[in-house]
């Protein structure tokens, strides 16, 4: 008797549990049509895409300006230490000047070669 009076409190308890779920997914389910249905007023401006993209565009620009004037430093390195190398007759030291040298003017023009390429 006393495992039909258990079996019978563990179905009363699962069938409270099942009511109490059913309830709550009623209410969440009236919640989110509800929600989902309210209108939203939306602000924008009438500037168009270029006040969004004016901030990229300014970034890119000092990027790519950093990257010059870095360029022009390396640039100006390079020759001094290839001038000294030269005047010394080191040829290791020539060779690592020139790839710096190289390296300078690529950075130091990137921003002609990128205006150009319409970036």
């Amino acid at each position: 008797m006393q495992r039909t009076e258990i079996t019978a409190k563990k179905e009363n308890k699962n069938g409270k549990l099942v009511k109490v779920k059913g309830f709550i997914t009623g209410v969440c389910g009236a919640g989110y049509m509800a929600f989902s249905s309210m209108s939203m007023t939306v602000l924008a401006a009438a500037a168009g895409p270029a006040s969004i993209t004016q901030p990229l565009d300014n970034l890119k620009t000092i990027v790519i300006s950093v990257i010059g004037a870095v360029g022009v430093i390396i640039l100006a390195k390079n020759v001094m230490e290839f001038a000294q190398a030269y005047q010394q007759q080191d040829s290791s030291t020539m060779n690592s000047a020139l790839k710096g040298v190289v390296a300078g003017i690529m950075m130091a023009g990137i921003s002609t070669v990128l205006t150009f390429l319409g970036f």
